[in-house]
């Protein structure tokens, strides 16, 4: 197992560098699960939680740390967990999406609602946060293809095709296999999202579903916040074949900075502390007040071997040696995770990222594709195959259909 690389505050001149370039070039994330924080800790009370101040008690987010991270573009999940099952999840996703609508119109200064690449754009040149929405697992569409599309007309522009746990026609990379990648359906959930412009997203599905994804779609993929296996073999993560077929693609893999994920050591010990919140009756995933007391006293306990941003450019360097810097871009995972690295603390820390690529040899230029252009040319492609597909009518398939 191998050691992980120690991290130090980058020199000033190198983080100076790195905020004149996000200003240039701002970060767009990947995955950021504000929504769902909001929803457990103040049940969507944005009075509670205004994020207009300093939330740093509570949250990763808030929009100084954003603007001081260097964010232009925020994919929001609407993620609800796979306990959430039939219409209850369709139900939990709708209120998710309402409360990305909510954050927008209470901040139209600050955040822009983003449908497109186009938007996107804008959205830079006001000055404003684009405000995207991937939904997080396909659970979410309860298997109907006219949710699916219900989801992408009120605005949502990914979806993670499982979350922790296999759906009946798709397997996840932190479940037992079942289907053997997509089944049937899955194939036609895949290509009814390339007919919409709707983004396949990766993360949290197993290899072979990646594979199957990649032989089946007709656009570019993604992955909102998976990093390299090669660096730490955990299932989440991508295999070298699946990045040099997603080059192949067009489509883009950003980078996540969850410990766990990334950090060979931090496997176990996560498992540990994912254990431990469960004997005190919270679900492992909960980063409510009450499971962060749990989990920091664990913490406090059990030191954990420590992440920090040089960990994640070691994915970073990896990902662009295999995939090429075409394909890369950044998926935090912020308010979705207990624990962050060193440096990536919370949503500021992103210069601290690309001071510590700049002091690696990174150009300014493949940094600026890492940060902005790729993530936004993927979704332009995306737009584009949805063009190209427009005669073609919505599939009316079932589930029952094809796989039974």
């Amino acid at each position: 197992m191998s050691e992980p690389t120690v991290w130090t505050a980058p020199a000033p001149e190198l983080l100076d560098r790195a905020r004149a370039l996000l200003a240039e070039h701002p970060v767009v994330d990947g995955h950021n699960d504000l929504p769902w924080a909001l929803r457990r800790q103040v049940g969507y009370d944005l009075d509670a939680r205004d994020i207009a101040t300093d939330q740093s008690a509570h949250l990763h987010t808030d929009l100084a740390r954003l603007a001081a991270g260097g964010v232009g573009a925020q994919f929001w999940s609407v993620y609800v967990r796979t306990d959430f099952t039939g219409d209850r999840a369709v139900s939990a996703t709708l209120e998710q999406m309402d409360c990305v609508r909510a954050l927008a119109a209470r901040y139209p200064d600050r955040l822009r609602l983003a449908f497109s690449a186009d938007d996107m754009e804008a959205a830079r040149a006001e000055g404003r946060i684009a405000s995207l929405m991937g939904a997080e697992g396909g659970h979410s569409i309860n298997g109907s293809l006219a949710t699916l599309r219900a989801l992408h007309a009120l605005g949502v522009r990914y979806m993670t095709l499982t979350h922790n746990d296999n759906l009946p026609w798709a397997d996840s990379a932190t479940d037992e296999p079942a289907a053997g990648g997509l089944t049937r359906f899955g194939e036609e959930v895949v290509r009814e999202m390339n007919r919409l412009g709707m983004l396949v997203d990766l993360s949290h599905v197993s290899a072979d579903t990646m594979r199957d994804a990649l032989r089946v779609t007709r656009a570019p993929l993604v992955f909102s916040h998976s990093s390299s296996r090669a660096i730490c073999d955990h299932p989440r993560n991508i295999p070298d074949d699946v990045l040099e077929q997603l080059a192949v693609n067009g489509g883009v893999a950003m980078a996540t900075f969850v410990p766990k994920f990334i950090l060979p050591e931090a496997i176990a010990w996560t498992k540990a502390a994912d254990a431990n919140l469960e004997v005190h009756g919270f679900h492992a995933l909960e980063t409510t007040p009450e499971a962060m007391v749990v989990q920091r006293a664990f913490e406090a306990a059990n030191p954990p071997p420590r992440a920090s941003a040089a960990t994640v450019a070691d994915h970073l360097d990896h990902m662009r040696e295999v995939a090429g810097v075409d394909h890369i871009g950044i998926g935090g995972d912020y308010d979705g995770t207990a624990f962050t690295p060193d440096g990536l603390q919370d949503v500021s820390g992103y210069p601290n990222l690309i001071a510590e690529l700049l002091g690696r040899g990174w150009s300014e230029a493949d940094l600026s594709k890492l940060t902005w252009s790729n993530a936004v040319r993927v979704l332009r492609e995306a737009e584009g195959v949805a063009r190209s597909l427009v005669g073609e009518a919505p599939s009316i398939a079932t589930i029952e259909q094809l796989d039974h």
